[in-house]
């Protein structure tokens, strides 16, 4: 990418489309150990993963008859909040995944994760695309998807309607008007989980060009009351206010937006790339691509869109088998064992020599190298409770209140939760 690719993401994924819990396995019994073989626990959050990872453990376990995996998955929401209490407790994650920022700084303050940083398997991995793994010059995790945190449209519904990608605010409403007098709902939001959190990205991106904005925010250099975060919420609100996001957007889930794009009801769905290739099972016929709002005049305009890298795969330091965890994550960034996974679940991954054979994945690979991006701004933010704070402002604005209060209120959380 043009610009430093610091990527990490992501991204939460349709967490519980298949009602995912813990303790669902991809092999193996419930007990440590099964006859000889050494049963691990992979702790991760992508329920919708889970048969094709069944299928990979398979071969994984075929290859080495003295490791068994089980697959430990929870909600993503559920995973942010308890991963860090579970690898202390030891019991489950001696492979686990992690979010960048607060909860990789969390979980890395407490010492959960081993060093990677002599592996041979670390070299599988792009090294422009594995910082956001690092701390302090030490490889700590390796993210393994390469995910675009930007809204995914209906391409050949553009093309029908001669819509073109704006490429300012202005035209982006152009656009979204041009939908509504069509009766499609140009954006479907999903206010109720992830939309805020996913969306705020590519709406800020170029109102806060500088990368370093969450970090001036929280040592004090930076506040939400000056202009880059009060536009991001007037602009919120022009999108409520004039119908480009669906009525009770705040009490609408992913899998309802899903549906939404997957019937046609929507333009737009409000996540990222990470959801492509379950529209399209919900939807064969669909032809997508990806399209972030430029909420400034095509001359201010930095910014094309947003990229990150997550799903980080880790060790746990308080296991007591970790050369079996090891060898799944070699195994994991193996081209061949990656090049089934990004095919099968619709994913870009960091590994080195992935062939990309999915129709949704070739159309999408020119954003990797051909469009400006930026590292995803949330995940820059690394005190929970200050994201916290920025995420509810966007949400007190879709619910009515005026962007300015939004934002002092938002503002007084941070300056009681700096570090």
């Amino acid at each position: 990418m043009k610009n430093r690719l610091w990527l990490a993401t992501g991204t939460v994924g349709l967490g519980l489309i298949l009602g995912a819990c813990a303790g669902e396995s991809g092999g193996g019994d419930s007990s440590s150990e099964s006859g000889d073989a050494t049963q691990i626990s992979f702790m991760h959050w992508r329920g919708e993963d889970k048969a094709v990872l069944d299928e990979i453990i398979a071969d994984f376990e075929e290859a080495n008859p003295d490791i068994r995996v089980e697959q430990n998955i929870y909600p993503s929401d559920q995973y942010q909040a308890t991963a860090q209490r579970m690898l202390q407790e030891g019991s489950t994650g001696d492979v686990f995944t992690s979010f960048p920022g607060a909860q990789f700084e969390s979980i890395q303050s407490a010492g959960f994760f081993e060093d990677l940083s002599g592996e041979e398997f670390v070299s599988n991995f792009d090294e422009s695309l594995i910082a956001v793994g690092q701390k302090d010059g030490t490889q700590y995790a390796l993210p393994y998807q390469l995910v675009f945190n930007m809204p995914v449209y209906n391409k050949g519904m553009f093309d029908e309607l001669g819509l073109e990608v704006p490429k300012s605010w202005t035209e982006f409403q152009e656009m979204a008007d041009t939908l509504l007098e069509n009766d499609i709902t140009p954006i479907a939001f999903p206010g109720a989980d992830i939309g805020p959190n996913q969306f705020m990205n590519s709406m800020m991106m170029n109102n806060a060009p500088d990368e370093d904005i969450f970090e001036k925010l929280q040592n004090g250099d930076e506040s939400l009351t000056n202009e880059w975060w009060v536009k991001t919420l007037e602009d919120f609100k022009l999108l409520a206010d004039k119908g480009y996001i669906q009525d009770d957007a705040l009490g609408t889930n992913q899998d309802s937006a899903m549906a939404m794009v997957a019937n046609e009801e929507a333009a737009m769905l409000a996540t990222g790339s990470y959801h492509m290739n379950s529209l399209l099972d919900l939807n064969p016929d669909l032809e997508l691509d990806l399209l972030a709002p430029i909420t400034v005049e095509e001359s201010e305009a930095t910014y094309e869109g947003i990229n990150t890298a997550t799903f980080m795969l880790a060790v746990n330091s308080n296991s007591d088998k970790k050369d079996q965890a090891k060898a799944f994550i070699d195994y994991l960034s193996q081209p061949e064992v990656a090049s089934k996974y990004a095919n099968e679940t619709g994913q870009h991954l960091t590994v080195n020599d992935v062939e990309y054979e999915s129709e949704a994945l070739q159309n999408t690979s020119y954003w990797i190298d051909e469009r400006n991006t930026r590292f995803q701004p949330r995940f820059l933010i690394t005190n929970a409770q200050i994201e916290d704070a920025v995420l509810s402002s966007i949400e007190n604005v879709l619910g009515g209140e005026d962007p300015m209060a939004a934002a002092e209120a938002a503002q007084q959380i941070v300056e009681e939760n700096r570090e």
